[in-house]
């Protein structure tokens, strides 16, 4: 039997959680903030201090190391864990106090440095299954950072695990912690040749026995209008007002359909994500998303649609669309290798737990890994109310993250 205690993953995660490493979406440096790379730094240092002596971090904050096979088998592939340091822009990592409610009684849970900041089970009914269970915390003024340090940890506590229990067998296991997740930018930098991994799980999901082998395929779009600058005192009949127009074609979007608000389970959206302009010339970002990457196409073509009908409203007014592709649905990949996730669900399933199989209604690296040749389905690791204040984890999940890895490298292994 594989049990890895989870007050240990605990403390590892609650040391992490400390570390500021919130990724900035308006950098164009590798990584976006250096910040990430305290982190980094640590767990190669920790790594190193464990045994695993090849464990490095390069200029761009990416930790690489290997566990080395101790099977006698040759033909075992190497396999991949992943997790990324940074944490999301969309609320403040820094000064994070993690808060180890070892004990959970059920009851509302009011944060001590913003009291308006209630976690409440009737909201996160999640909760109840870890009544009598540890769970953790922020303070109440910034995000936890359980997305996606609780893979950090549960990551490290495996391979602490295999250093001091020799017995269990694996091939080679392959270690690699990545900058930049949240801002789309965790693969940019990453040496596929010095990875040197077949296959791979990222540890970056929510609910205990939860396995996502499906993404949304991913676009950006542009629209950048030109409107007809002149003189505001002498403009009548001849100014024409970019920001207007954008603001246009923004009301002439669907209210009740093709948005994040008004669409759930396999349905696709369009979503307009910032507008920056002056009355000469105005931009609208959006991000575009379905689970059939062919739709993609028809989202965009829509969409361009409104915004030529509204445009041509305006007589001398221009506009451009711009596509860009983001990333795609990951089960595009993993269909043509499907032992990897059938894998994982017998892996889960040795720890005790049910398997959850999801579709993502977002991306992760396992997106882009799995395009660039390392198939790469996520693994839960429990982190709820993720990017917000009332961010929290509970500490038996991590344990089981950590054994869900055990148990998969040994899979492997045994199967090849």
């Amino acid at each position: 039997m594989i049990y890895i205690s989870p007050d240990n993953v605990a403390e590892r995660f609650m040391r992490y959680v400390q570390i500021d490493t919130q990724s900035d979406p308006t950098s164009a440096s590798h990584p976006s903030s250096e910040k990430q790379k305290d982190l980094s730094k640590l767990l190669q240092r920790e790594l190193l201090a464990m045994g695993i002596m090849d464990a490095t971090t390069d200029e761009y904050g990416y930790v690489y190391a290997t566990i080395p096979s101790n099977s006698d088998k040759k033909d075992i592939p190497p396999i991949c864990f992943c997790a990324h340091v940074d944490t999301a822009p969309d609320c403040s990592g820094t000064n994070v106090k993690p808060i180890l409610h070892r004990y959970y009684d059920g009851k509302d849970i009011v944060m001590p440095d913003d009291p308006t900041q209630i976690l409440s089970p009737t909201r996160s009914p999640y909760l109840k299954e870890h009544i009598n269970h540890g769970i953790i915390t922020a303070s109440g003024l910034t995000l936890l950072g359980a997305d996606d340090k609780s893979g950090v940890a549960a990551i490290m506590e495996a391979a602490f695990f295999f250093i001091q229990n020799p017995a269990v067998k694996h091939g080679d296991i392959k270690i690699l912690f990545t900058p930049d997740e949240e801002v789309g930018q965790g693969t940019a930098m990453l040496d596929m040749q010095k990875l040197g991994a077949k296959f791979g799980y990222t540890l970056d999901g929510g609910e205990a026995g939860c396995l996502e082998d499906e993404t949304f395929s991913a676009d950006g779009a542009t629209i950048i209008i030109d409107g007809v600058i002149v003189h505001p005192g002498y403009a009548k009949n001849k100014l024409v007002n970019a920001l207007k127009i954008a603001g246009a074609v923004l009301d002439a979007l669907p209210k009740n359909e093709w948005s994040p608000e008004t669409t759930d389970k396999k349905q696709g959206f369009v979503h307009p994500v910032s507008v920056n302009g002056i009355a000469e010339k105005a931009t609208i970002d959006f991000i575009v998303r379905d689970f059939d990457t062919a739709a993609l196409q028809l989202h965009h073509d829509r969409l361009k649609k409104i915004a030529e009908d509204i445009v041509a409203k305006y007589p001398g007014a221009t506009m451009q669309y711009i596509a860009k592709e983001q990333y795609r649905n990951m089960k595009e990949v993993l269909d043509k290798n499907p032992q990897v996730a059938a894998y994982a669900k017998e892996a889960i399933e040795r720890t005790g737990l049910k398997v959850i199989t999801e579709s993502i209604r977002g991306g992760t690296d396992g997106s882009r890994l799995s395009f660039m040749g390392l198939p790469c389905p996520n693994i839960f690791t429990g982190m709820q109310n993720i990017h917000s204040k009332l961010e929290w984890i509970g500490t038996k999940d991590m344990g089981k993250a950590a054994e869900t890895i055990v148990h998969l490298s040994m899979i492997w292994e045994e199967k090849s």
